[in-house]
């Protein structure tokens, strides 16, 4: 499937579908009179003359939308790249598939305005001139009293027994919404919510969001938001009230696409949005989306969750870039290039997913370089993955995979996550003394199930097992030589991205 993480295309997981306005014309020129009407050219007012209309320049508009950057995370594998359609790790994900994108592209945009000179109208020789510019006085006074006494006659009209309108009563006080209104919720959640623009030391660099994590000023947003402002870039936070902080990057986590930051000098009112419980989450319920689509901050969406538990591979597109692995929640509200970080909320507020990633019809299908807009496919990380993600990352700065010890192909029509029969490197694709090893697992075995959760390639495994945490014991279902068997494996870890 090719996701926009709002960048390039991942190998489909099988379940996962995963001008400048123009000048305007110059005014027409006057035809000759017909006949024996005299031929001179009556002279246009002056610009001086007296209640002569005001000469308005031509306007040239040319705007570009302000959208994000999706920024370069690090190497999660720290090996070579192995055999063709292979992953180094179960729980660890080898180089890309083909293409996904970011919640969020590259690029920047502004308006400008340009006036085009007129040559001023020459004097008039004679009194003629004078004359027109009396007409048109006149003109324009008869009009303020047609205009006065078509308000009047309306006024009176209305408060008369004969009129058909209906005015809405007048309220002294403020209007009140139901707390489950959209309204009422992104009134609350708004304040909590922040625009991230970060900057390498190049220069390059886009926009994305972000929410308040803590009273202790951490933010929790997407790693390919800030991958720019790493190592030595700039990041800014900016709240819906115009107030914008320095801050810097706690911990970040490229294969889990989860990122912390923390404010410089925090204010001490913070209000963390509530988590929620994504594993509460069903088909059909309604969810709110807050992020900068395109660099418009402060925009809220509304949708459904539309299916759960989505596997999706996503990168920036980059050819340094490794993938990002998840189960998703996907929902159909609106999410473009720019909401990447933001929250996903329910329909009482509390957060259940950050969005990350969009489904792209640009490239034929596939997330290219060009920004494509919302086709109603957008995709979130589970709340409950990424707390577990942040708190990791505030305490110790790296991220933890949970692990098989196993690498598996993520090529389609392997009928589930097949173990390959070489690692990464020409490593061993079941690490010995490993999880899958102790379990009795060997290569060319394919994974078909995760507990209850149906396994149909080798993304799918891998994003299913990072919503677990190591120590984490689970069941797999897997074939060998046509037989079923069933297994419980208990996972193991790995630090960091590299």
């Amino acid at each position: 499937m090719s996701t926009e993480n709002e960048g390039t295309a991942v190998p489909p997981a099988p379940s996962a579908p995963p001008v400048p306005v123009e000048t305007p014309a110059a005014s027409a020129q006057t035809a000759a009179p017909e006949g024996g009407a005299p031929t001179a050219p009556i002279p246009a007012v002056p610009p001086s003359a007296p209640g002569a209309p005001e000469q308005a320049p031509a306007l040239a508009e040319q705007s570009a939308y302000a959208s994000a950057g999706a920024g370069q995370g690090a190497d999660p594998y720290g090996q070579g790249t192995g055999a063709p359609g292979s992953a180094a790790e179960a729980g660890w994900p080898p180089p890309p598939p083909a293409t996904p994108s970011y919640a969020d592209g590259g690029g920047s945009g502004a308006d400008g305005w340009g006036s085009s000179y007129q040559q001023p109208a020459p004097k008039p020789k004679n009194g003629r001139g004078g004359l027109v510019a009396a007409i048109l006085v006149a003109a324009l006074v008869a009009g303020g009293v047609g205009g006065g006494i078509g308000y009047s006659l309306a006024k009176n009209n209305d408060s008369s027994t004969d009129s058909t309108t209906v005015s809405a009563p007048s309220s002294s006080g403020s209007v009140k919404r139901a707390s489950g209104t959209v309204a009422n919720v992104a009134a609350k959640a708004l304040p909590s919510t922040v625009t991230i623009e970060a900057q390498s030391t190049s220069g390059e660099g886009g926009t994305g969001t972000g929410f308040v994590f803590d009273t202790q000023g951490h933010i929790l947003t997407n790693n390919h938001v800030v991958a720019d402002a790493v190592d030595g870039g700039k990041l800014t936070a900016t709240f819906p009230d115009g107030k914008k902080y320095n801050a810097e990057v706690v911990g970040h986590a490229q294969g889990y696409d989860v990122a912390v930051i923390k404010l410089k000098n925090a204010p001490s009112d913070l209000k963390p949005l509530a988590l929620g419980d994504s594993d509460k989450v069903a088909v059909g319920d309604s969810t709110i989306a807050i992020g900068a689509p395109f660099g418009l901050s402060n925009t809220v969406t509304t949708g459904i969750i539309s299916a759960k538990n989505r596997p999706v591979a996503s990168s920036d597109g980059s050819s340094s870039s490794k993938a990002s692995y998840m189960s998703a929640l996907q929902t159909d509200a609106s999410i473009n290039p720019g909401n990447s970080g933001g929250p996903l909320l329910d329909e009482q507020g509390a957060v259940i997913g950050i969005n990350s990633a969009i489904q792209s019809t640009s490239s034929g299908g596939l997330s290219g370089t060009s920004q494509s807009g919302s086709i109603g496919l957008g995709f979130a990380i589970p709340i409950n993955q990424a707390k577990n993600v942040a708190q990791q990352l505030i305490k110790t700065g790296k991220p933890v995979y949970p692990v098989i010890g196993a690498s598996v192909s993520l090529e389609e029509g392997t009928g589930g996550a097949k173990i390959t029969e070489q690692g990464a490197s020409g490593s061993d694709a079941v690490t010995s003394g490993g999880p899958a090893d102790k379990a009795g697992l060997k290569p060319g075995n394919v994974i078909t199930k995760l507990d209850d959760q149906v396994i149909d390639s080798g993304p799918t495994l891998i994003g299913e097992i990072w919503t677990h945490e190591p120590g984490d014991t689970v069941k797999l279902t897997y074939t060998r030589d046509g037989k079923t068997h069933t297994v419980d494996v208990t996972l193991g870890q790995r630090e960091g991205d590299s």
